[in-house]
């Protein structure tokens, strides 16, 4: 449907979204939290986007990487994990750093995502495993400060009464 949208940033919304033009249409964007932080206002930017449709609204969630997008897609094929719940997952860590956790099986890495809990990363685990194996994520992702860390902590923290 819509796949990726390269345009003009007009505004940036909170907590994590934004309205970008091209063409003369302006197209409302959700993103995960690095990728928001990566947007400048009135500047170009390519977006990967997921068109999501459900029963009471149409919704485009936007990604900075396309291998990105793809774990969105993949987590949302989950029973139980809606696309509020993906976002938060892919604010609280990079694609990558999810993959590695599922790897090692690290479910207390799952259980400090808010809205997830230890049955919850169990399944979680289980299910990702096969999913997650044959897509290739960039393990050299901007590294953050602790600083930093903080502050998308607190940002994703404020997320937790959205995930779903």
């Amino acid at each position: 449907m819509i796949g990726l949208i390269t345009g003009q940033v007009q505004y940036l919304m909170a907590p994590t979204a934004c309205i970008m033009t091209t063409s003369g249409v302006g197209y409302d964007i959700e993103l995960p939290l690095p990728s928001f932080c990566q947007l400048q206002l009135n500047e170009q930017a390519s977006i990967w986007t997921h068109f999501h449709v459900r029963e009471d609204a149409q919704l485009l969630y936007g990604f900075i990487d396309r291998k990105e997008r793809d774990v969105f897609r993949q987590l949302i094929k989950i029973n139980g994990v809606g696309a509020k719940m993906a976002l938060a997952m892919l604010s609280a860590m990079s694609a990558a750093e999810l993959k590695m956790h599922v790897e090692q099986e690290s479910e207390t890495a799952l259980t400090r995502i808010p809205g997830i809990g230890k049955k919850t990363a169990q399944r979680l685990l289980i299910e990702l495993k096969d999913k997650l194996k044959n897509i290739d994520v960039d393990n050299g992702a901007f590294e953050l400060t602790p600083q930093e860390t903080t502050i998308l902590t607190k940002a994703v923290s404020s997320l937790k009464w959205k995930a779903r």
